[in-house]
């Protein structure tokens, strides 16, 4: 008797678990919760985590509710990969992430190799999307994009400077600056400095006295806010006269924090603030009810999980292929971004990107506004 009801307890155990497993999507959100990007990180998980409570609040997708599974890849490559693999052997079919350019690029490979279907807010590398696979898309633009306007723009505005392309050797740092290179090169104007800095990197003096006897006025630096902002404030200490350009790498207002009043009539490529988009009030309020302030990529996470949700409901499937075909023939979806469309690259069909100037607000707090 004993035993029978032990056995019964058990078999309604299993099914009830068996149950939940089956009820729950599995999505893992992947970046650099740690570590020196953490703030970009942090941006990609309040992002996820709000737009999977909206969904799920909402009737989840496809009668499933979106769990989230998170993965701190520190911005390294091989962390990358090894939470990559983690997503697959627990089960996640979807991924939100990752951050970086280095650490999407090979993670993808994992994904595509075991079923899962990735959208980055955040990785901007062409190579990205480039290499044929099924299962990459970003809701981001592209360095080839981002570049051209940085390269007309410095063209245009600052053709008989002397310019310094500076980069941290990164596949998103170097690729950027490349790019906006290979653009203002077309449009007539040559650097005198092109050089590699190497994240992690605490001291630029050398860097800054090699800028300052070639007399540059316009420094270009691909790369993340960390570097930068150190390198704007010894330029500023070592009395360095420049202005100083970048691109969404240095999209988190720990940059005033870094580089001090420095950072003052810095200028910046980002997408037109999102924000400010009517489609999403709601949920900036949101986050500002939660002290937490819905800047650069935030969004742009929400929005990626929203295709997601949106796309598996064009398919009537939840299955991560039948999902990212729909994502390149039913779009375009409705997002807190704005509407967007994916081609067969899985790129997304309206690239925008504008100037940003960083300044002092009417508060007297330092950040950037779209000029």
């Amino acid at each position: 008797m004993k035993k029978s009801l032990l056995s019964a307890v058990a078999l309604t155990a299993v099914v009830a678990f068996g149950g939940n497993a089956w009820a729950d999507l599995l999505v893992g959100v992947a970046g650099p919760l740690t570590g020196p990007n953490a703030a970009f990180g942090a941006q990609l998980q309040k992002g996820a985590e709000q737009a999977a409570a909206d969904i799920n609040a909402a009737g989840g997708i496809n009668g499933e509710m979106i769990k989230i599974v998170l993965g701190d890849d520190v911005s390294d490559a091989k962390q990358g990969v090894s939470v990559a693999n983690k997503f697959v052997a627990d089960g996640v079919k979807f991924v939100v992430g990752h951050f970086n350019s280095g650490v999407s690029i090979p993670a993808s490979e994992v994904y595509a190799e075991n079923g899962i279907m990735q959208i980055t807010p955040a990785s901007t590398n062409p190579t990205y999307t480039e290499r044929g696979l099924w299962n990459t898309f970003r809701t981001c633009g592209r360095d080839d994009q981002q570049g051209l306007v940085a390269g007309s723009y410095i063209a245009e505005k600052f053709k008989d400077a002397k310019v310094a392309v500076i980069h941290d050797k990164t596949p998103y740092g170097q690729g950027l600056a490349d790019e906006t290179k290979k653009a203002m090169n077309a449009a007539g104007v040559t650097e005198v400095i092109y050089e590699g800095v190497t994240t992690g990197d605490k001291d630029f003096s050398a860097l800054i006295a090699k800028m300052k006897e070639a007399g540059v006025t316009v420094v270009y630096f691909g790369g993340l806010h960390t570097e930068f902002g150190l390198i704007e404030r010894q330029a500023a200490d070592q009395g360095m006269k420049a202005t100083f350009m970048s691109g969404d790498g240095i999209v988190s207002n720990e940059l005033a924090s870094i580089a001090g009043d420095a950072v003052i009539g810095t200028l910046m490529t980002f997408a037109p603030d999102p924000r400010k988009n009517p489609a999403a009030q709601d949920v900036v309020k949101k986050f500002r009810d939660a002290n937490f302030e819905p800047e650069a990529y935030t969004l742009y996470s929400y929005a990626a999980l929203q295709v997601i949700a949106e796309a598996a409901k064009a398919a009537g499937s939840n299955d991560p292929e039948a999902v990212a075909t729909a994502t390149k023939e039913k779009g375009p979806f409705p997002t807190v971004i704005g509407e967007l469309g994916f081609d067969e690259k899985g790129d997304i069909t309206r690239p925008d990107y504008v100037m940003y100037e960083w300044k002092k607000g009417e508060d007297g707090n330092i950040s950037y506004f779209e000029m």
